[in-house]
């Protein structure tokens, strides 16, 4: 059994392996915690080790294998730290026109964004009762607006925030925090692949549908490549996460990142016309009705 030494406790950070995640994973070691932090590959979770020595423990975790995700639960049990907190990461970002997404990418989007984070926060529940530990979902800014091509990220993100408010409640009696953090433009590893991605995209669309979406789509996914590029170190996300972790009363929301205060505003006060105008103008996209027609 590894020795675990002195810590604030156990934290399980899942989708750990680069981004927000990883970010997350280093900055609770340099604050005392002992990280679980899940990966899916040995190689990603040594890689994270040397950078933080033992105050980090690999966790391989794939969030929809739900026998790898309970036997990590046993893992974390097993040690001689209390789990103080579980910090939901681990996450996908498709981008299809909705006519166009094969069903089964769809469920694959929900599988790994909402029901693989529920399966996560059902095995590692128990432990947190115990201390009455905190949960901390991270979310996105789209849980608040959604994209034009955006809908299979962005509606996963509403469906997690909705099962983060319910879930909230619902532990209420036990003493139990339960936090959703929201950004908003973050720069990470993920960003690269956007170009990829949308390549690929394209590739499995039909010649037809091609021919309906190409020119929108690509220039949609241009302009999101552009911002994400000048977005946010995801550092600062990671800082959120301790104070939601630290506070006394922690909020319920935190919103953070390049544009995320601006984002929520617009998204709230404007008119749905009038915020879908400005949707079209940010992305190079149609403004005129039935200008495709």
């Amino acid at each position: 059994m590894p020795t675990y030494g002195t810590s604030r406790g156990g934290v399980v950070v899942t989708g750990a392996s680069t981004g927000i995640g990883q970010a997350t994973a280093l900055g609770l070691t340099k604050a005392g915690y002992h990280v679980f932090a899940g990966v899916r590959k040995e190689a990603d979770g040594e890689a994270l080790q040397r950078q933080a020595g033992e105050g980090l423990t690999p966790l391989i975790l794939d969030v929809t294998d739900q026998h790898a995700v309970r036997e990590a639960a046993k893992t974390v049990d097993k040690s001689d730290v209390p789990l103080v907190g579980l910090v939901n990461n681990a996450g996908i970002g498709l981008t299809w026109p909705v006519e166009a997404i094969p069903l089964e990418t769809l469920r694959w989007q929900f599988e790994v964004n909402v029901f693989g984070q529920v399966g996560v926060i059902q095995e590692f529940l128990p432990a947190l009762r115990r201390t009455k530990g905190r949960i901390i979902n991270i979310g996105s800014i789209g849980d608040r607006l959604t994209l034009p091509f955006g809908a299979p990220l962005c509606s996963s993100k509403w469906a997690f925030a909705s099962v983060t408010e319910a879930l909230r409640m619902e532990l209420h009696p036990w003493g139990i925090h339960v936090v959703l953090i929201e950004p908003a433009t973050i720069s990470t590893t993920a960003v690269q692949k956007l170009r990829k991605d949308a390549e690929d995209t394209l590739i499995q669309m039909t010649a037809e549908q091609r021919g309906y979406y190409e020119t929108t789509y690509r220039a949609m996914t241009a302009k999101a490549y552009e911002r994400e590029q000048g977005g946010s170190d995801p550092s600062v996300v990671a800082k959120v996460v301790l104070q939601a972790l630290t506070a006394a009363r922690p909020a319920t929301r935190y919103k953070v990142g390049k544009d995320s205060g601006l984002l929520a505003f617009v998204a709230r006060w404007l008119p749905d016309r009038v915020f879908d105008q400005a949707r079209f103008k940010l992305f190079d996209l149609p403004g005129k009705f039935g200008s495709l027609s």
